[in-house]
């Protein structure tokens, strides 16, 4: 599933194609399940509407529309976005599309349907934005913040870097990656973390989003970004889908479990557990 970097990487890559842009109406939308409100709704809303801002929240991509609306697009599993001439519209796996006034359409493949589009007023912004926690790369999000965040919490940090509820945006992926940056064994209980080690995780969180935005995020499988180009963060994984390879520190093999029923990478040597 895309996470941070790719969603914001997607934002980036739309905004020169899509910002001042008007929305002439839906031109296609063959999965209704991923639309609300329901198709009829939705195309009277959002015909006419001018895009005035491209931006992200958690997973979420956000375009902002006149008129207090904001349309906002979770990729999930498969789902990538490109802006394209009206026939690429037709390829099998896209099924939604919207027509924009410079002849080209913003269209949305996902070959797995788990995709959602959304159109929200003010007030389910605003819902959507309560119930994400904070910006890992906000000014805001200090070492004191995520302390506080973690305070008291038994469970594995690994499964908390993941609550979108905590903080916002990280998946498996770039927690993965930061745990190992930050030499934090996974199935640490996130309450049990010293001072130390808050201030090197928050550290490792920062910089492991960065390099991934500046590296325009990962592409295994299904992601590109809004010209439909890949991403080379997956070139630059330390322990992330690595099992069996040596650590880039100590040279000791990766390891494999599963923590929140997702796959997870951990260096033995180097990765510390601490607490109960």
């Amino acid at each position: 599933m895309p996470e941070l970097p790719e969603v914001e990487t997607v934002a980036r890559s739309l905004e020169a194609q899509l910002l001042g842009r008007t929305i002439v109406g839906l031109a296609k939308l063959d999965w209704p399940r991923m639309l609300t409100p329901p198709a009829p709704d939705f195309a009277a809303l959002v015909a006419g509407r001018r895009i005035e801002a491209i931006g992200r929240r958690a997973k979420w991509l956000l375009l902002t529309l006149d008129g207090g609306w904001t349309l906002a697009i979770h990729l999930r599993m498969s789902g990538h976005l490109l802006v394209a001439e009206p026939a690429a519209a037709d390829a099998p796996h896209v099924h939604f599309a919207l027509d924009l006034d410079n002849g080209r359409r913003l269209i949305f493949d996902d070959q797995r349907k788990f995709g959602r589009v959304h159109l929200l007023d003010q007030q389910g912004l605003a819902m959507l934005d309560a119930a994400h926690g904070p910006e890992p790369l906000a000014d805001g999000f200090t070492p004191e913040v995520l302390a506080e965040r973690l305070r008291d919490r038994r469970a594995p940090i690994k499964a908390l870097l993941l609550d979108q509820r905590l903080i916002a945006g990280i998946g498996n992926i770039y927690a993965n990656e930061a745990l190992w940056l930050a030499r934090i064994h996974p199935l640490t209980p996130g309450g049990s973390l010293a001072a130390e080690h808050i201030t090197a995780l928050h550290h490792a969180i920062r910089v492991v989003l960065a390099e991934a935005i500046a590296n325009q995020g990962s592409s295994l499988r299904n992601y590109r970004d809004g010209y439909g180009r890949r991403g080379s963060q997956q070139e630059h994984f330390n322990v992330y889908d690595r099992e069996g390879e040596p650590c880039p520190r100590c040279q000791t093999p990766v390891e494999r479990m599963v923590v929140a029923q997702r796959s997870t990478y951990v260096c033995p040597q180097c990765q510390v557990r601490v607490g109960n």
